[in-house]
């Protein structure tokens, strides 16, 4: 089953089940992924699906930060549940040790030495955990090992 097909059986699942909150999101996260194949004029697959919700859950935490700066607890709580309900379509995130073991292999195996080569560690990460790592704290990761 592909995780298109899983998106629309579990918005038809909140209809039936008068689950407003969880509906309206999951209509989005459709909706985005739509307007990108609209937009680029392609068909989807499940990697691609899970940068959009990458990117839609990057832009809730942007917005969890922002309302927390501005004291607007409910907001970011909100934009909070919304993270949760779009985790659940993405892989089982790796933990601390997992993701510092994979950029000592990617590390090494690239021969990187510098902050000039963050760039090809970085690609090679994305491209072996994507969807199971924030990148946000993968670069911190990486900018701390080839700074130090």
């Amino acid at each position: 089953m592909t995780l298109k097909t899983r998106l629309n059986d579990d918005v038809k699942t909140a209809m039936r089940a008068r689950d407003k909150g969880r509906l309206g999101v999951l209509r989005m996260a459709l909706a985005a992924i739509k307007q990108r194949e609209v937009d680029e004029r392609i068909e989807l697959g499940d990697d691609d699906v899970m940068g959009v919700i990458e990117k839609m859950i990057k832009q809730r935490r942007e917005s969890v930060r922002q309302y927390r700066d501005g004291n607007r607890e409910d907001l970011a709580a909100a934009e909070e549940a919304e993270i949760e309900l779009l985790s659940v379509y993405l892989p089982e995130q790796l933990d601390e040790d997992a993701l510092a073991s994979l950029v000592e292999e990617i590390i090494g195996a690239t021969g990187a030495a510098s902050m000039a080569d963050m760039g090809k560690v970085m690609g090679q990460l994305k491209a072996r955990a994507q969807g199971r790592v924030d990148m946000a704290a993968a670069s911190a990761l990486v900018r701390s090992r080839l700074a130090g």
